[in-house]
């Protein structure tokens, strides 16, 4: 039974969701902020539920034998060294679904607040002092609201301020005309919603393209007396600018609920007048942390019972429905990659997947990941379906794949082609109804062949004598042969036999074979 660990604080429905599907749980809510006792415990578990207090660190990684997936509560995954685990092969999910009505409704209470200038008043009136006349505000009604983002988040919050009565235009390269015109938004770009917007909410994540996105250069473009709202990430604005910004009266008021540095301490903002600062809120409500709770603990359950991968960082998504139909493909796929890889010699500069069939119609993501880690390992070594990809990416291989309807006699099959700095070598399989995969080809040469634990791959002549020398030989060496396939090119051409063994074989004994007359090529296959 798969073993799960929550270190963190989630709802008591979590812990009863493992339960419910077979999974054993512990709930440890404090673990997390004691690294050395987690760090002792953590190789006993299959899954790690966490929020924001576990820091899933390189060490931490190296010491979890078992594990196989972490599970974030949320969106924000800086607490997790997703290098270290996608080289372990561990995948990373997150709920970014979760909380999103929560943080978009913060974001617009925020531009409420700001927009009357709601704490201060407060503040004041606790004091008795009746500012009435201080603290006159604006309406949102007519006014353009800028988002910088306009995902699952900032659509949200673009339907509740149109209820408003606001008008939305948003910058996001991801957002499609046709996307925009659904959510009733103006697609821009960057410098005219800055110069447009009375309002401008930010809804993007924190990546090296929106790091500090606003800043004095863009506090510049801005309306006089425009007002900003953050909540979505720390970073996104450089504080040291808007802080300027306040002070000078280019920018109205800020609000902000994410900061540079958290937990946010002595922030030199906290003293700018017009500035509205929550503890990062956005996603603190009742109904928001029992969904995230509810929904890490589905995800990791899927996994570790089904196969399925739904909102992982480091590996494409697997439905429930797909894992049974893609599981014979993604071992064919691996077969065909390992068998490839054992046969290169020399650099790598490109690899072709070609799906043809009723299976091209297929996710076909996991099964190229499957092909890279099979041609990878023999390189390699440790590689795995989740770190194949980056680190074929890393080493500057183009991967290309090609899906297309069925051409030829088989109703499904993939075709692996390696380019080396000297050659390119192209394997072939399908998936018999059995579900084994079976070799269809090997260098554009015509075969049928099961794959065994042990096999010789061998290269030769085509001349008549060859094969009885080689079964001669192979018993003499104590090599049984299980199965023996052969494929030629064309008479007196090139050959290949194929051969399943029972066991592995030696250096010498591979010697002996390569030194046989007529023999080109040999190698030992391991899968």
């Amino acid at each position: 039974m798969p073993k799960v660990l929550i270190s963190d604080k989630l709802s008591p429905t979590a812990v009863q969701v493992f339960k419910d599907n077979n999974i054993d749980v512990d709930y440890l809510p404090d673990l997390g902020k004691d690294k050395d006792a987690l760090l002792k415990a953590i190789d006993q578990y299959d899954g790690l539920a966490i929020r924001s207090a576990t820091k899933v660190t390189q060490k931490l990684i190296a010491n979890a034998k078992n594990l196989r997936v972490v599970g974030r509560a949320g969106i924000g995954v800086d607490n997790v060294d997703i290098p270290a685990a996608t080289a372990k092969g561990i995948i990373v999910m997150n709920t970014p679904f979760g909380n999103s009505i929560t943080t978009a409704e913060h974001a617009i209470a925020m531009m409420l607040a700001l927009a009357r200038q709601i704490p201060e008043a407060d503040a004041s009136t606790r004091a008795s002092k009746w500012e009435k006349s201080r603290f006159m505000g604006v309406e949102v009604t007519n006014k353009v609201l800028g988002l910088i983002g306009c995902g699952n988040i900032g659509s949200i919050v673009a339907d509740r301020a149109q209820g408003l009565k606001m008008k939305v235009i948003a910058f996001d390269p991801f957002l499609t005309p046709e996307r925009a015109i659904v959510l009733g938004v103006e697609k821009v770009e960057l410098d005219e919603l800055l110069a447009m917007a009375d309002f401008i909410s930010l809804h993007t994540p924190l990546i090296d393209a929106t790091r500090n996105i606003i800043n004095a250069e863009a506090f510049e473009k801005m309306k006089p007396g425009m007002r900003i709202i953050n909540c979505a990430r720390g970073g996104l604005i450089d504080e040291a600018a808007l802080k300027i910004a306040l002070e000078s009266g280019k920018v109205k008021g800020a609000a902000l609920d994410v900061y540079e540095n958290e937990p946010a301490i002595n922030n030199p903002l906290f003293e700018v007048p017009n500035v509205i600062c929550t503890p990062h809120l956005g996603a603190s409500t009742s109904e928001a942390q029992e969904n995230v709770a509810i929904q890490v603990a589905e995800q990791i359950c899927a996994y570790l019972n089904d196969g399925e991968i739904t909102n992982a960082l480091n590996f494409p998504s697997i439905s429930a429905e797909e894992a049974p139909h893609l599981a014979p493909f993604v071992k064919l796929a691996e077969v065909l990659g390992s068998f490839a890889g054992q046969l290169t010699e020399s650099g790598i500069t490109g690899v072709r997947i070609e799906y043809e069939g009723e299976l091209s119609e297929l996710n076909t993501k996991p099964m190229t990941a499957a092909a890279l880690t099979g041609l990878l390992r023999p390189l390699l070594g440790d590689v795995n379906m989740v770190s194949a990809p980056v680190l074929a990416k890393s080493r500057g291989i183009k991967i290309e794949t090609i899906n297309r309807e069925q051409q030829g006699a088989y109703e499904n099959y993939i075709r692996v082609s390696v380019i080396t700095e000297r050659q390119k070598r192209s394997v072939a399989g399908t998936v018999f109804s059995n579900g084994d995969p079976r070799l269809i080809q090997v260098k554009g040469i015509n075969m049928d062949a099961g794959i065994s634990d042990n096999m010789l791959y061998i290269t030769n002549e085509d001349q008549p004598g060859f094969i009885g020398r080689l079964g001669t030989l192979l018993g003499d060496l104590d090599i049984n042969i299980a199965n023996f396939n052969l494929g030629r090119k064309a008479k007196g051409e090139e050959a290949i036999a194929l051969l399943s063994i029972d066991s592995a074989v030696s250096d010498e004994q591979l010697n002996k074979v390569g030194a046989l007359i007529g023999v080109k090529q040999v190698k030992a296959l391991k899968f």
